[in-house]
């Protein structure tokens, strides 16, 4: 089957688009049509290199929703059935301890399963469904679907069956990974109550998430942190009780002036290193540090070890909101009718022929999120 995908020829190559050649069916695959796909920042750090690809040439996209149009033979979903919307969020081994749990944002092979190898089984020829015309190999399933594509051949795992207004699909791709995981560091893991103090570091898509879920939860107080003026805005308008813009404060000061005691969450969606040592600094007693932005690989973090331990505080790196696409992705939805989630004033969509211009306004922060629609696209 032919269909049009971004294609990256190279490392730090631009997105093509060009015809590609889908691989028929293996039994735990799905075939799904795509309708919207996010852009997000992963697919352009991946694209230049800054993080690990199996190989080039390669079809990226893990923001995908759409249709299905086929099931494989082996597919174990009784519910999914042709014609369902779904959304594809990501990959993971099924195996290991954080797998079993259900926790799969912790899966121990997160890199080697959306990254480095598609969601075929080792020994199936060939591995990726995606070639060019001429028969070239390309990567694909990238996070099990590579949704920069009009087609994709889905791993099953990857499927998440949703239920939704037609007029709302446009705002949904990015609930399969951006808000999934801005989200999902809030309510799996930090959980805070109505009286915690909150503060979320970058209001780009996973921190307004982020921001959101807390809001949701019941929290009082939850501050914003950015230094684009427009962003903070954004973030008073959804709920952000305080806004700190690091362009004209320090962030470990202004934190203070909030709350004096200290923050009991700090969420970074940032990974800039003088934010970072701030927050650590700016923690409360017992408070701790979320890392969920990805910090510079020459980043080195300064703080006193006996300070750390006598109070209480705590760093951790959270993936994917350590989250259970399955169980997360309905409930962020069920939210979003209910008005605690508004990701409608979150995203702008672009016809899928306009990626770079997406992808440019991404990086200029012209937009939060871009989502493609593939309306039109043949």
């Amino acid at each position: 089957m032919l269909t049009k995908a971004y294609v990256v020829a190279e490392r730090g190559g631009p997105f093509e688009f060009v015809d590609v050649r889908l691989d028929k069916l293996q039994p735990s695959e799905v075939l799904v049509e795509m309708l919207f796909t996010g852009v997000c920042h992963t697919d352009i750090v991946v694209q230049h290199g800054g993080m690990p690809i199996g190989r080039f040439p390669a079809v990226l996209g893990h923001e995908g929703l759409g249709t299905v149009k086929e099931l494989g033979s082996g597919v174990s979903n009784p519910d999914l059935q042709v014609g369902d919307t779904v959304l594809l969020s990501f990959h993971t081994c099924r195996r290991c301890r954080g797998c079993l749990a259900k926790r799969y944002g912790s899966c121990l092979r997160m890199t080697e399963s959306n990254f480095i190898n598609t969601g075929r089984d080792k020994g199936i020829t060939p591995n990726s469904p995606i070639s060019l015309p001429d028969g070239t190999p390309v990567h694909g399933q990238f996070f099990g679907q590579s949704s920069l594509s009009k087609i994709a051949v889905v791993s099953e795992t990857s499927v998440v069956k949703i239920t939704a207004r037609s007029q709302d699909l446009v705002y949904l791709a990015p609930l399969s990974c951006g808000y999934l995981t801005g989200a999902g560091t809030v309510i799996n893991v930090l959980q805070p109550r109505h009286d915690s103090r909150v503060v979320v570091l970058g209001m780009g898509a996973v921190g307004l998430a982020a921001m959101l879920a807390a809001k949701a939860l019941g929290v009082k107080d939850v501050v914003a942190v950015d230094l684009a003026v427009e962003k903070l805005q954004l973030a008073s308008s959804l709920g952000a009780t305080h806004t700190i813009n690091t362009k004209e404060a320090d962030l470990q000061a202004a934190i203070r002036e909030v709350f004096p005691d200290g923050a009991d969450y700090i969420v970074d969606t940032t990974g800039v290193a003088h934010l970072l040592q701030a927050s650590i600094e700016a923690l409360g007693h017992e408070g701790t540090l979320a890392l969920v932005g990805v910090p510079q690989p020459t980043v080195a973090l300064s703080f006193n070890a006996l300070d750390l331990l006598l109070s209480c505080k705590r760093i951790i790196g959270v993936i994917e909101g350590f989250s259970n696409p399955q169980e997360l992705i309905p409930k962020l939805l069920d939210l979003y009718y209910e008005g605690k989630f508004p990701i409608d004033k979150i995203s702008t969509c672009y016809p899928a022929r306009d990626l770079q211009q997406a992808v440019d306004d991404l990086k200029t922060s012209k937009v939060v999120k871009p989502v493609l629609s593939w309306a039109d696209t043949q």
